[in-house]
């Protein structure tokens, strides 16, 4: 097979994949079971402290929703991540969610939160959810504190301050692991002051880039390639 008649199928296969994937994704969260059944005793414990924090915090938080929750669980779990950076802890929504996964992978969560009222509640749902051993919160203006990271990242999750992410982009994409993945939140809602690091994922050779959840606020998720050898 010729290189072009290749580049043509694996386009094909790619936007068959990415189209199946959005249609996918547009419909299975219209139920009511957005918490998914729990698998143990202490995996039923983090649901509830979830569903707690959905009914009664989400309001002032502005945390991700049930689904797209569900997604970072499932992306960490199945990559077997064992180190994830979140930007923008908030309460600690989503980084529960991420130690739902994290349990399994025996993994760790370094979250960052510049406003120390959140930084405390999201203490706070650690405990009750019994997960503050898996997290390490950095309380303080991200854009600096991230500088001081040198452990490899699997996953990197921004969800705050979305005209910076261009600069958490150049800062952080050097520890992604090849194969290791960028969450990126409100890549819909929020589109407009991202188109920047919008750009900078959807033009990047080295970086693949497909969009879910765009019926909602919208969630990208981008691979950074792993270096293979070219051949016919």
């Amino acid at each position: 097979m010729t290189t072009n008649k290749r580049s043509l199928l694996l386009w094909a296969c790619t936007t068959a994949l990415v189209s199946i994937l959005a249609t996918s994704f547009a419909g299975v969260y219209n139920s009511h079971t957005h918490i998914p059944a729990p698998h143990n005793e202490m995996e039923a414990r983090i649901l509830k402290v979830l569903e707690d924090m959905l009914q009664n915090q989400q309001a002032e938080m502005w945390n991700v929703p049930p689904e797209d929750g569900r997604l970072l669980r499932l992306l960490t779990e199945a990559t077997g991540a064992m180190h994830v950076v979140e930007i923008g802890t908030s309460n600690g929504y989503s980084s529960i969610w991420f130690c739902l996964a994290l349990r399994s992978t025996g993994g760790k969560l370094t979250t960052y939160e510049i406003d120390p009222h959140r930084a405390s509640l999201a203490r706070k749902n650690f405990e009750r959810a019994g997960v503050s051993s898996m997290v390490r919160l950095v309380e303080g203006d991200a854009h600096k504190e991230v500088t001081k990271l040198k452990k490899p990242i699997d996953i990197l999750f921004l969800d705050a301050d979305p005209s910076g992410y261009v600069d958490y982009l150049s800062k952080l994409l050097p520890l992604l692991r090849p194969g290791g993945l960028i969450v990126t939140h409100n890549t819909t809602d929020l589109s407009s002051q991202m188109q920047d690091y919008l750009k900078a994922i959807t033009t990047n050779p080295d970086l693949e880039t497909i969009f879910l959840h765009q019926q909602g606020r919208g969630v990208g998720v981008t691979l950074k390639k792993r270096s293979v050898s070219s051949s016919e």
